[in-house]
């Protein structure tokens, strides 16, 4: 079984501690965010109806205590129903009548100090859900916005579950903190109030230390389950990434006959975390115990308070029932605090999570100032730019190239050489250390970098698809494009007969990553959405280097036909595929070590040169592009 990867994510291996006044904080904040004024109104509603059933609750027990005491002194007082006394009758018949009366109002209390919270619940479900919805959107676009820096070292499945979990977190939170354990520490005061006031300040004590005993128990041991429930989530989160990254890359797996040692790593995180669960399941049985034990002691030492006083004629038999039912009342929602507890913390720490990744700053980021771009053909400048990749020697330094608008220029150089890194510092997907990258005379550290990226095509050597259709996947750089401008770029990039043949045409879905297409098909989908885009500078990362001659060929002809009238820039392995260009240069070790045409660089007999002579040697000297004669700016 191969070791654990070592994730860089800090947090998937020590979790945070989740501030519960943080967390109320935060979610205050959101109720109150501009984007949650449309359901100001439900929630003050809410929160009224949340009030109402706890003083509904309060009272419930008082009105049924009432009516036991009027039953209490008609059966103490010797009447009957027998009696023939006129006035003794209408007595009665009112004492009748005052406790029906006083058992309708128990029952009408408890039946709002029930529905009052279920109207609650109803009115507020479309508040929590759009608070969900706010926190994943926002947690996603912030995602989103980071530098490639952060995505290139976080683990896909783990992010996804962390944005996930905290948006959960927000309705599970607001549910138990604002409807549930708040309110259940205003129905201990009010509580306490009634039986300072109706019954004596011994049962609001007892009820009081009953209730601190209990939560400061609850706290305490769910602390202690917290952390357990923090290595159940690490080890849930190692599993879930494990899965999504082996499901990813299955063909992997399966070329390596590792399926045997995939499952046993999936097993080695899902072992520690059946460990945690079971520690977790007996720590909570000894919680449970626990705290029915105290509970049962409260209820004890109320009826025992209560019934002395009633013996002694201080109290009346129907308020011993009243304080006994008013404990258990208190109880109730207090019977799932350490669960909630527990649950609130993880909410708490799920959420802090979403926060902690809401903090991060891209890398990358547009200036204060930062401009759109102005295109005025397409020219790029390199100057003096030097940059170094993170655990690793200089990856370009001092590179110096001036690409005119509309040429065609390629990049090569051996393995290593920084002819990727040069791409991604064109895309602005890191910042250079010094110099500057320029397109047409505009620092692109001082644009906007959408604008850049706007201005910009890629076809890579493997073009990544998402999980849709060809359709959505060709029109990805324009969702505008009309049905005669996917038509024409299926043409230009070589696709329209394979389109065609297809029994549902451009509405076939290409699997995940666009597994479902060859190589040469998905290269030259990546044409058609380079050429629909219709950018002012192509790019191409060793677009052809992974194809057979056949479908190189075929590739290679969508190619010339989308760099035709804009500035083009192939990174290429096969010299073949750049040979034609306006002029080449040639990087090594971080430098440009040569320049100029092919032919000037076979004549200089260098580094190009020795490339050259390898390849064909090889055999790897394919064909030529022939790129447009044609070579005029878009604009």
């Amino acid at each position: 079984m191969r070791p654990l990867p070592t994730d860089t994510e800090a947090e998937a291996k020590s979790a945070p501690q989740g501030s519960l006044g943080t967390t109320m904080l935060r979610l205050f904040a959101l109720l109150a965010s501009p984007e949650m004024a449309k359901w100001r109104f439900r929630m003050g509603v809410a929160l009224g109806l949340t009030i109402l059933a706890k003083l509904f609750a309060v009272s419930a027990p008082v009105f049924f205590g009432d009516g036991i005491n009027l039953i209490s002194r008609h059966v103490g007082s010797g009447e009957g129903g027998n009696s023939r006394d006129g006035a003794a009758a209408a007595a009665l018949s009112g004492i009748a009548g005052t406790f029906a009366l006083a058992f309708i109002a128990y029952a009408v209390a408890r039946f709002m100090s029930v529905g009052a919270p279920q109207l609650r619940d109803a009115l507020f479900a479309p508040v929590s859900q759009d608070a969900q919805r706010l926190t994943a959107v926002k947690a996603f676009a912030h995602v989103q916005g980071l530098s490639i820096g952060y995505h290139q070292t976080k683990r896909t499945g783990a992010l996804n579950r962390i944005i996930e979990r905290g948006a959960r977190a927000v309705d599970f939170l607001m549910r138990f903190l604002i409807f549930n354990i708040a309110p259940t520490l205003l129905e201990l005061v009010l509580a306490a109030g009634v039986l300072s006031v109706k019954y004596g300040w011994e049962f609001a004590a007892i009820a009081i230390v009953t209730v601190a005993i209990y939560m400061a128990l609850t706290w305490s041991v769910t602390e202690w389950r917290v952390k357990i429930r923090r290595t159940m989530n690490e080890a849930d989160n190692e599993a879930s990434a494990r899965a999504v990254d082996s499901l990813i890359n299955f063909e992997t797996v399966k070329a390596f006959a590792a399926e045997r040692r995939e499952s046993e790593a999936f097993d080695g995180a899902m072992t520690r975390y059946a460990r945690a669960a079971a520690r977790s399941q007996s720590s909570l049985a000894l919680l449970n115990g626990t705290q029915a034990l105290i509970m049962n002691g409260g209820l004890l030492a109320m009826a025992l308070t209560a019934g002395w006083k009633a013996w002694n004629g201080v109290l009346q038999p129907g308020d011993v029932a009243a304080v006994t039912m008013i404990l258990m009342n208190i109880y109730q929602p207090l019977n799932i605090l350490g669960w909630a507890y527990r649950e609130i913390k993880q909410g708490a720490v799920d959420m802090e999570r979403v926060y902690e990744t809401l903090a991060l700053k891209p890398e990358v980021a547009d200036a204060p100032d930062a401009q759109p771009l102005h295109l005025a053909g397409g020219a790029v400048r390199f100057e003096t730019v030097s940059f170094t990749h993170d655990g690793r020697s200089r990856s370009v330094n001092g590179v110096n190239l001036d690409i005119p608008a509309g040429s065609f220029v390629g990049i090569c150089g051996p393995s290593g050489a920084g002819k990727s890194t040069v791409l991604r510092l064109l895309f602005r997907f890191y910042d250079p250390d010094t110099g500057r990258v320029e397109i047409d005379g505009q620092d692109i550290a001082h644009l906007t970098q959408e604008s850049l990226r706007e201005a910009l095509g890629l076809v890579p050597q493997d073009v990544v698809l998402f999980n849709d259709t060809l359709r959505s996947n060709i029109v990805y750089g324009r969702p505008d494009a009309s049905e005669a401008e996917i038509r024409d770029v299926l043409e230009r990039a070589r696709l329209a007969d394979f389109v065609d043949a297809l029994p549902d045409g451009l509405e076939t879905r290409v699997g995940e990553r666009g597994l479902k297409l060859s190589g040469g098909e998905k290269q030259r989908v990546g044409v058609a959405r380079a050429i629909l885009k219709n950018p002012a500078i192509l790019v191409l990362d060793e677009a052809t280097s992974a194809l057979d001659s056949q479908t190189e060929t075929d590739v290679q002809m969508a190619l010339a036909e989308a760099a035709r009238g804009r500035t083009t820039v192939a990174v290429a392995h096969r010299l073949s595929t750049i040979a034609r260009a306006d002029r080449i240069f040639v990087l090594d070790e971080g430098r440009v070590a040569e320049s100029g045409t092919h032919a000037e660089l076979l004549a200089r007999e260098g580094l190009y040169a020795a490339m050259w002579k390898r390849q064909s040697e090889a055999g790897e000297d394919g064909k030529v592009i022939a790129f447009p004669a044609d070579t005029g700016v878009v604009h």
